[in-house]
């Protein structure tokens, strides 16, 4: 077991905590033993009087997941089932809610006063709320060992990432800091490690001599859903591809790491972002944006985004982003990467292809070998790989077929796998302060040259797959 820390969460009154931290705290310790006290803390004072019962219902749920999928003995599942009953019970007795404003350094001396085990103060918050509570934390003599934990964006543009970061290196170590991308806590995008490292066929290939270019896209159905407040002040390109498509890019892009720890696939991934810019210096050329319009996905009927409640129609925020850049390194040397992410599109795909320079055709077979691609789906983390075979008809016709390599789903929810590491102090899988600064570097030219206007704004149907012309 770990040692004893206290889960302090700020903002635990909010979405975030209900709809992902604390289901995701669930799924961890329906997995794993962790000595954890859960400390919530917020402006709404109403909050306290559900707070047991909230903490209670998300354990249970998780719980209640693992029953169903547990593939174990009925002795071993009962000892389970009773060992899932003592830790909700004794977890949900000692937790607390105490209404306090975090930006107020007294109230927050009597919150981490409160806390019983090592702090781990998790900043379920909006950006500018989370610095306002950390310049705050400066006056503050910190418990050692406490350790932070930041929700995305991680400031708005490059210059206040590195503020941010300059003041939280005066509070603790860069090694207690969790800066909180739950991508990488998917366990379908760390299948993509494997498949990197652990594959002979594939490394061969895995470089500009043998891939032609790389797509990785990230279509939503989903609509606005009620989340004007935040996503009408980023829109798709800083919600999505700032943050977790340039990460699975760098995953994808790095170099091989002589091993899988803290500093060797940060050190990785950072070298890779580091020698990515936009593709041309136009970033008209570079970038397109678009919204959608009124339409239908399914049985729903969705109205055009300037419709939706909340939204401000003059912002002209974009609902769809695409962004082509380079990696300006000796293996991806001239190979494009598009990311592309967006809203109430026709289709779900979550997906990071390779495309494979052609072959030559082959004398003597009928007809030409087709392009091969290899996709990653960062849903369900299944891998295809195309093949160009003999037809089995005609065995001098060219047919094309796919191999596919299913992965299961992981123990753990995404929130779930990132506590694990906040609270093992094991830094891993969260964003490293250079990385977020190289992030905004990377799409800050874009974010400034649509707000002066420049680059259409196109439209789409809901339940398109885009703009006709794209």
């Amino acid at each position: 077991m770990s040692s004893p820390v206290t889960l302090l969460i700020l903002g635990a009154g909010g979405d975030l905590t209900k709809r992902l931290l604390l289901p995701g705290l669930g799924s961890l310790l329906a997995h794993h033993d962790h000595d954890v006290t859960v400390l919530g803390a917020g402006l709404d004072d109403g909050v306290a009087e559900h707070w047991q019962d909230l903490v209670r219902d998300s354990l249970e749920r998780a719980a209640d997941e693992r029953r169903v999928d547990d593939r174990r003995g009925d002795a071993e599942a009962a000892d389970a089932e009773t060992t899932d009953a003592d830790r909700t019970r004794q977890l949900v007795e000692s937790t607390r809610y105490i209404a306090a404003d975090a930006t107020d350094p007294a109230a927050l001396r009597d919150l981490l006063a409160a806390c019983t085990g090592v702090p781990v103060i998790y900043f379920a918050l909006p950006p500018a709320v989370t610095a306002k509570v950390c310049r705050a934390l400066q006056d503050i003599d910190l418990p050692r060992g406490t350790r932070l934990a930041l929700e995305k964006p991680f400031g708005s543009d490059e210059e206040s990432a590195a503020e941010l970061n300059a003041v939280i290196a005066t509070l603790v170590p860069e090694r207690q800091v969790f800066r909180i991308d739950h991508f990488l806590g998917k366990s379908t995008v760390l299948n993509i490690l494997g498949l990197r490292l652990a594959n002979r066929i594939l490394e061969p290939v895995w470089n500009a001599g043998s891939v032609e270019r790389v797509d990785i896209v990230f279509d939503e159905t989903l609509g606005l859903e009620g989340r004007a407040g935040y996503y009408d002040s980023s829109g798709a390109l800083v919600d999505m591809i700032q943050s977790h498509l340039l990460e699975i890019l760098a995953i994808i892009a790095m170099e091989l790491p002589p091993r899988v720890d803290e500093v060797e696939l940060r050190d990785n991934i950072a070298q890779v972002l580091r020698n990515t810019t936009l593709w041309d210096d136009d970033v008209t050329a570079t970038a397109r944006r678009a919204r959608y319009t009124a339409g239908e996905i399914g049985d729903r009927t969705l109205p055009s985004y300037v419709d939706e409640p909340g939204v401000d129609p003059s912002r002209g925020t974009e609902t769809l982003a695409e962004l082509t850049v380079a990696v300006r390194t000796r293996r991806w040397d001239g190979v494009p990467f598009l990311l592309r992410s967006g809203k109430a599109l026709g289709a779900k795909r979550s997906q990071a292809r390779l495309f494979l320079r052609p072959v030559p055709a082959v004398p003597g077979l009928d007809g030409e070998p087709q392009q091969q691609v290899i996709v990653l789906d960062l849903m369900t983390g299944d891998v295809e790989l195309q093949l160009t075979m003999n037809g089995a008809g005609d065995p001098f016709h060219l047919e094309q077929s796919i191999l596919v390599a299913h992965q299961g789903a992981g123990d753990l929810l995404p929130y779930g796998q990132m506590l694990r590491g906040i609270l093992d102090g094991d830094p891993l899988l969260s964003i490293r302060g250079d990385v977020a600064e190289q992030c905004w570097r990377i799409v800050d030219p874009v974010i400034a040259a649509w707000r002066r206007g420049e680059g259409d704004l196109a439209d789409y149907p809901a339940g398109s797959t885009g703009p006709s012309d794209w």
